[in-house]
């Protein structure tokens, strides 16, 4: 076969290919660099609680690591606290980089919605929130602030790390968290992977500053909450900071763990050992039946008739998974 492309056209397409090539770098370096949206430390007082659904498009939920971290249709990061007791303290939330504030909404409630009351928040899902333009195409949205919270209006100028408002509940939201989303021309971007092929586990580039990176390292599992109570311990307690503490005159002593994004299969294992290493208190639950986006293990004894023995009272929590350990919180309280 004769090639009967002409100089001049290959030149063309040559130009045409480098103008492609210069375009794609271009874009590469107008992506805005993020900084974490929450004035928290990842790990600590704030988690990662669902990632953005990769595969909208396809049945099921599939986060950036090919993992169980999201829900279908999930459009954006979400950054929770720990409990409300949090949330009622005042965290901020911040502009993930330099930008201009697009548009914003205020005034509506903080309060948890769900099941039939979805209706009532029809059209309002994000709740209170703003959209930061970045330049080049790129935005980002953040969702269920606290009501009256917002600092900054349409138009108004900010830095990255420049408070907009504080973590809220409003919108659809059962928990407090910030809903946080990166667009690119309109498009959801994972700022986890952003250009990775279609089934890539891992690929991708990340917007994140390098700073954040480890932080912010994908854990499919983690711990939000754990301590000691005086008596039975519920969600709603865990969410409100108010087990009771135990002392030395407590009628019992239950140990408590809230873990996030456990996966079906996984086996829980939470022991309570005395000051004199004896274990008092065991609970090997049975391995989860499916994936879990939170849940509540406990476990504890009452108050021997001789009484609580003085010292050091050990919690150790293990979420094993083929025989492996995938997950570990040890915690102690002192009773005097």
């Amino acid at each position: 076969m004769s090639d009967r492309t002409t100089p001049d056209l290959r030149l063309r397409i040559a130009a045409a290919l480098l103008a492609l090539a210069a375009a794609s770098a271009a874009g590469a370096a107008e992506r805005p660099v993020l900084q974490l949206p929450l004035a928290c430390e990842i790990g600590r007082d704030c988690f990662i609680q669902t990632y953005v659904d990769v595969d909208p498009s396809s049945p099921g939920a599939r986060d950036y690591m090919c993992g169980t971290r999201a829900q279908d249709g999930h459009n954006g990061i979400d950054f929770r606290l720990p409990d409300m007791a949090a949330q009622r303290a005042g965290v901020d939330v911040l502009a993930a980089a330099d930008g201009r504030v697009l548009r914003q909404r205020d005034g509506m409630a903080d309060a948890p919605v769900s099941g039939s009351d979805k209706s009532s928040v029809e059209g309002m899902e994000c709740g209170n929130g703003l959209v930061i333009d970045h330049g080049g195409g790129w935005e980002t949205q953040y969702c269920h602030l606290a009501k009256g919270s917002l600092r900054r209006k349409p138009g108004e100028t900010v830095k990255a790390g420049q408070p907009v408002g504080r973590v809220g509940l409003s919108g659809l939201s059962q928990y407090p968290h910030v809903h946080f989303t990166v667009r690119h021309a309109g498009r959801v971007v994972d700022p986890f992977a952003v250009d990775a092929p279609p089934g890539a586990c891992g690929g991708g580039t990340s917007l994140w500053a390098p700073a954040l990176q480890a932080s912010l390292a994908y854990r499919p599992r983690a711990v939000v909450n754990h301590g000691f109570a005086s008596g039975p311990v519920t969600m709603q307690m865990v969410e409100e900071r108010a087990a009771p503490a135990p002392d030395p005159a407590a009628e019992a002593l239950v140990a408590y763990i809230r873990a996030i994004g456990l996966q079906a299969g996984d086996i829980q294992h939470l022991v309570v050992k005395d000051p004199a290493g004896r274990v008092i208190a065991e609970n090997k639950a049975k391995p989860t039946a499916r994936s879990q986006a939170q849940t509540l293990l406990y476990t504890g004894r009452k108050r021997p008739p001789e009484g609580w023995l003085p010292g050091r009272y050990a919690a150790s929590y293990r979420v094993l998974r083929d025989g492996a350990v995938v997950l570990e919180q040890d915690f102690s309280v002192e009773l005097r």
